[in-house]
């Protein structure tokens, strides 16, 4: 019997211990770096720390600057809107960048993340600009 409580109490600090994506509160919840409200589901991004407390920014710029400006903080996630799935969060680390001057973005980057380089190239086709991957929009951010 003892045993049994024992591993449900094991599995329950388990499962608490896991690092996952939070919803978005659009409309309503503030940029974490700007302050702006977070209203574009195209542009949105998320950090997640170890102990799973979610830090969303309205665009991935921010995000970008504010992990720049708290490197002290270990963060599991990092997680950016899919261009062409407006709220679906996806990995940033692989995701591949598009900055166009003819989309716009809330702080004026012109940045747009999508879940494949493939994805990129044809939105980048039809409205111009660079690709990047994720080291490479970190350099050219800073």
């Amino acid at each position: 019997m003892k045993t049994s409580i024992y591993l449900v109490l094991i599995s329950l600090i388990l499962v608490s211990c896991e690092v996952n994506p939070q919803p978005i509160n659009y409309g309503n919840e503030a940029c974490e770096f700007c302050s702006m409200t977070i209203v574009d589901k195209q542009h949105a991004s998320q950090l997640v720390n170890s102990n799973g407390k979610a830090y969303n920014f309205d665009a991935i710029e921010c995000m970008i600057n504010y992990s720049e400006e708290n490197k002290e903080t270990a963060y599991k996630l990092y997680l950016i809107n899919d261009f062409d799935n407006p709220g679906a969060l996806i990995d940033a680390k692989t995701a591949t960048y598009l900055v166009s001057p003819e989309i716009s973005s809330p702080m004026g980057a012109n940045l747009s993340g999508f879940d494949s380089e493939k994805a990129a190239q044809q939105v980048k086709e039809k409205f111009k600009g660079e690709l990047y991957n994720w080291e490479s929009v970190n350099i050219k951010l800073k």
